[in-house]
């Protein structure tokens, strides 16, 4: 969808994300209300909590417990004064070298548009506690991104060149250590969105929420409510054990739950408020995207997250758009 048709693509003022209840990191997530059938308290999956953005990052770990991947970490940054910190990471990066784990891969489900990304910090950092420092992947339709918003941001070829380490195409495998991981591609939300299966388990990133939440928005450029159905579709077709891992969670203030990582495929099929198997999903999606907001962070994440999180400039571009002629 054009900038053009969603004003608020250029517009940099938002309304903030909706409101949580913050949970300390690596501090497994329960639900009072039963919604949660899978158990995220295995000693394989470590979650991580960022409260400013709602946002999960996974440690996982491969069968010997030796070698791990990290999957969406996010940095601190205000907008008022300009101030990116990795403190965020402090804690993850704590709990790594404290217990001896190897980081291989640090992976991105999509160029995010609501949290700067800690990817790039992230392999800094652990490349001063361990042998070699890890690899940055994403999706390989990160270019398709890169080309749509470059202009935009004012960056060249030059600026987008080794951006990320890997580009990953759909049903690619990493090994990490003993374990394995099979991309899978999401598209809907961006079209660059994947998705990560390790054993039973696949991080699906902003594709699907939990199931009193729902689905991602899809009216970003590039997006699709009509791809994210048959994303969707495709998603719940895996086997109902399989552990469904959120990229965020935005609990319903009703629900009085607290944040939660995971459920199962069973449980998103039967309970999802917006099952792409229901009639008129797309419909659902667009209309209710239509009187969606900005996300508060949305220029400086795209231009910070298409490059991998390297800070090109002191600054961030920000469009503007008034309601008179100049």
């Amino acid at each position: 969808m054009s900038s053009l048709a969603r004003p608020w693509l250029l517009d940099a003022s938002a309304k903030p994300a909706s409101p949580g209840t913050a949970i300390s990191s690596a501090t497994p997530s329960t639900s009072k209300l039963g919604l949660v059938t899978c158990d995220p308290t295995n000693d394989h999956i470590l979650p991580f909590f960022h409260a400013p953005t709602f946002t999960w990052t996974y440690l996982v770990l491969d069968s010997s417990r030796t070698r791990a991947v990290v999957i969406d970490p996010a940095l601190d940054y205000d907008a008022a004064s300009g101030h990116i910190s990795s403190a965020s990471l402090q804690p993850l990066v704590g709990l790594i070298r404290d217990r001896g784990y190897q980081v291989t891969h640090i992976l991105e489900t999509h160029v995010h548009a609501d949290h700067l990304t800690g990817a790039r910090r992230l392999k800094t950092l652990l490349a001063q506690q361990q042998a070699a420092p890890p690899v940055i992947g994403i999706g390989a339709g990160v270019t398709k991104v890169q080309r749509q918003f470059a202009t935009r941001y004012g960056l060249d070829d030059a600026a987008l060149a080794d951006s990320f380490d890997l580009l990953l195409e759909s049903d690619a495998t990493l090994a990490f250590g003993q374990s394995t991981c099979r991309v899978m591609h999401l598209p809907g939300h961006t079209p660059d969105h994947v998705g990560y299966m390790i054993d039973d388990c696949l991080f699906a990133g902003d594709s699907i929420f939990m199931p009193d939440v729902g689905t991602a928005r899809a009216d970003f450029p590039g997006g699709s409510a009509t791809q994210l159905a048959q994303s969707l579709t495709t998603l719940l077709e895996l086997p109902d054990d399989t552990k469904v891992f959120v990229g965020h969670d935005y609990p319903p203030p009703q629900t009085g739950r607290p944040e939660m990582t995971c459920s199962t495929v069973a449980e998103q099929r039967q309970r999802n408020i917006h099952s792409p198997h229901l009639d008129g999903f797309v419909e659902l999606r667009t209309h209710r995207d239509a009187g969606l907001a900005a996300p508060r962070l949305l220029h400086p994440s795209l231009q910070f997250n298409l490059v991998g999180g390297r800070l090109l400039r002191n600054h961030f571009v920000i469009p503007v758009q008034a309601d008179w002629a100049a």
